[in-house]
């Protein structure tokens, strides 16, 4: 099992961090942040793809083709793990040492969308206040990492549940001759 999440894992982090590498140099060199979240997010279901592949791998090559839920999902934990531990420290490197003020030009980038779409000054000043909290967390590196495992580690669960779910077997299945 160990070589399985571990193998899996990794491949889902070097998907994960290449796609946020070139996806955070593009945004922010053309301070064009349009698209990125659906490229983050597709990304994201790309890489934990590789929680299916693991599970069904470790049932159906090394353990009789019965996994139970439990186990099912405790494999794709642990490459949910792995995948979004590198994700994160990936974005440590890449905001501490590459772009500190991606803060300062993401919140200026919200402000303009949202006055570009009718925004009432009430409603930029609450959009303002609500982005001063992420700010105030990007101050701490806890922050930075809190923030970063919640943009990721929910998809990988979530995922996760619904292949321990599908693949899921508790008896050995009938073999046919």
């Amino acid at each position: 099992m160990k070589k399985i999440v571990l193998v899996c894992g990794l491949i889902a982090g070097i998907i994960l961090t290449c796609v946020m590498v070139v996806s955070t140099a593009v945004c922010y060199t053309n301070n064009n942040y349009e698209g990125n979240m659906v490229l983050g997010y597709a990304s994201m279901i790309l890489a934990f793809s590789l929680i299916f592949v693991g599970i069904k791998n470790f049932r159906d090559n090394y353990n009789n083709r019965i996994i139970s839920f439990g186990k099912a999902f405790t494999i794709g934990l642990y490459i949910t793990l792995i995948a979004s531990s590198m994700y994160v420290f990936t974005w440590l490197i890449e905001y501490y040492v590459f772009i500190p003020d991606f803060m300062e030009k993401y919140i200026d980038h919200v402000l303009k969308e949202a006055k570009a779409n009718g925004a009432s000054q009430l409603e930029l000043d609450k959009k303002l206040a609500e982005l001063a909290g992420y700010t105030e967390m990007y101050k701490s590196p806890l922050g930075v990492i809190a923030l970063t495992y919640l943009e990721i580690l929910p998809v990988g669960l979530i995922i996760s549940l619904i292949c321990a779910l599908l693949l899921k077997r508790n008896n050995q299945p009938i073999q046919t001759a």
